[in-house]
């Protein structure tokens, strides 16, 4: 009889190739604004192949580019999955891409811990300040710590950004209206 637990490999190769699927399936719109992943680059148009020697094949790495970790992490994180998406998501090469930074802050506050992720809010927002997304979750995340005043002021910076009729403001105004509804 086979244990159940044998590994979580195939489950975790599974899932990833679950993602890339719905990934490649998915509407534009299906990601939060400004956490859109960047198109895949148009291959080269091949030229004459009597005229170039064929290059050696680089050795593959087991590991993803970090578009791909960063939208693994992102629909880990989106399921629930906040402790799977964040190992991903720290895996990732380029630490400092606000992207991956937005989306370490938001798994760290939805398991809890807050503190840690405001850091990575404000980093991401050090190298992009437009980033409404990031935002959004910077007044979520105000709002975890007890301080309304600080979220009506990324809600202020939204409104800036992309208006009152975006996603982010409406999703920040709604928690704004949620928290000030159950403090009084």
């Amino acid at each position: 009889m086979l244990e159940r637990h044998t590994s979580s490999r195939p489950r975790f190769a599974i899932a990833a190739l679950a993602v890339l699927a719905a990934l490649a399936f998915a509407p534009r719109g299906s990601f939060a604004a400004g956490d859109q992943p960047p198109p895949s680059p148009p291959k080269p148009k091949s030229e004459s192949k009597a005229k170039t020697p064929k290059p050696k094949p680089k050795p593959k790495s087991s590991a993803l580019p970090d578009d791909q970790l960063y939208s693994l992490g992102y629909w880990q994180a989106k399921g629930g999955d906040h402790a799977t998406a964040l190992a991903t998501l720290r895996s990732a090469s380029n630490q400092a891409d606000p992207r991956i930074q937005t989306m370490i802050g938001y798994c760290l506050r939805k398991l809890g811990r807050v503190d840690e992720a405001l850091p990575h809010y404000f980093a991401a927002l050090a190298a992009d300040p437009k980033r409404t997304t990031t935002r959004q979750y910077l007044g979520e995340a105000y709002l975890q710590i007890g301080q309304p005043d600080q979220a009506k002021q990324q809600l202020a910076e939204i409104a800036k950004r992309c208006g009152t009729a975006c996603e982010d403001y409406q999703l920040l105004k709604d928690a704004i209206a949620k928290y000030e509804g159950t403090a009084g």
